[in-house]
């Protein structure tokens, strides 16, 4: 059975940035990678405008809950990419980071949050291509 790398998108909220980037993943290497995604401090409901501007390319986020950041989920997962949480992701030596400066979406009209959402494509357009061809 082939290695499927995990993956944890983190942001404060993950209501908006975390949950399309879990989302473009999902797109892009479906059962290749295991994705998760959390925030320091999750919103009630996925940002409607995310929703909104990944629904616009074809890509369902709506049913997604924002969840908490646990140190289990970090310890577990292969690469962490976080999204403006600043300090509060746990950090384990060895683990993989990235720090993805983004737009936060919040409050954010749907011109922003496209540019967003599209600045996450290209970001994990290369993410899949270096997990999935050295994993």
């Amino acid at each position: 059975m082939p290695y499927n790398p995990t993956v944890l998108f983190v942001c404060v909220h993950n209501a908006g940035r975390s949950q399309m980037a879990a989302g473009w993943l999902k797109h892009f290497a479906a059962d290749r990678v295991e994705i998760w995604s959390a925030g320091s401090e999750p919103a009630d409901q996925v940002n409607h405008v995310a929703v909104e501007a990944m629904a616009e390319v074809g890509i369902e986020i709506s049913g997604e809950t924002p969840k908490i950041l646990t140190t289990d989920s970090v310890s577990r997962a292969d690469v962490v990419v976080t999204m403006g949480c600043g300090d509060t992701c746990p950090y384990f030596p060895g683990k993989r980071y990235e720090d993805w400066e983004l737009a936060d979406p919040a409050g954010q009209n749907i011109e922003v949050v496209r540019e967003v959402r599209d600045d996450i494509k290209a970001r994990i357009q290369a993410l899949v291509n270096e997990l999935l061809t050295t994993a």
